[in-house]
C-alpha cells in the first residue's frame, strides 16, 4: 500500500478541525496539535477519541499530564489550524485563552470544547489513538466548523 495513495483515498473524506491542547505537567509553556482524527466513543460514559503521530510532543505532554482539551475550530480559524500544525507548536501567549477543569487549555475563540482526562490509548502504526473521559464541555460561539478536504479548508454549504 503506498502512502501516498492512501492519504489520497482517505482526504476525499471531509473532516471536521480541532486542535488538542495540554498544559505540561512539569509548568512549561502548554502544547497544542492539530488533528481532523476527533471523534465521540460513547454517550456513557462520555469517551471521545483522536490520534496523534507517536512521535509528536503533544503526546508525551497528554500521557505525562493525564488531561487535554479538543477546542473545535469555526470556518474563520484556518490560521490557528496550520499554526498548530507544524512540528513547533504555537504560542499560547497571544491567544485568547483559560484553564479548563483538568487545567487543559480552551481556547476563548473556539467553537466549542471538551475537557477530558486521559483514559486510555491504543496503538496506531505510526499513531497513538488516545481515548479521553469527558469531564467538562461547552458552547463557545455559533459559527460554521472548520472543515478538512482534499488538503483544503472548504466552507460547508449548510441548510437553516
Amino acid at each position: 500500500m503506498e502512502a501516498g495513495v492512501l492519504r489520497e483515498v482517505c482526504g476525499r473524506y471531509p473532516t471536521g478541525v480541532a486542535v488538542v491542547t495540554c498544559q505540561r505537567a512539569d509548568g512549561e509553556d502548554p502544547v497544542g496539535v492539530t488533528v481532523n482524527s476527533f471523534t465521540s466513543v460513547s454517550l456513557d460514559p462520555a469517551l471521545v477519541l483522536f490520534c496523534v503521530h507517536k512521535d509528536s510532543r503533544a503526546l508525551a505532554a497528554v500521557e505525562k499530564a493525564g488531561a487535554f482539551a479538543v477546542n473545535i475550530l469555526a470556518a474563520d480559524q484556518a490560521g490557528l489550524c496550520r499554526a498548530f500544525a507544524r512540528r513547533d507548536t504555537a504560542d499560547f501567549g497571544d491567544l485568547p485563552h483559560g484553564s479548563g477543569a483538568t487545567g487543559s487549555p480552551v481556547l476563548g475563540d473556539a467553537l466549542a470544547f471538551l475537557d477530558c482526562r486521559l483514559h486510555t490509548t491504543f496503538p496506531g502504526g505510526d499513531h497513538v489513538i488516545i481515548v479521553g473521559e469527558v469531564v467538562d464541555l461547552g458552547l463557545l460561539r455559533e459559527e460554521q466548523p472548520l472543515t478538512f478536504f482534499r488538503s483544503a479548508h472548504p466552507r460547508l454549504e449548510v441548510l437553516r
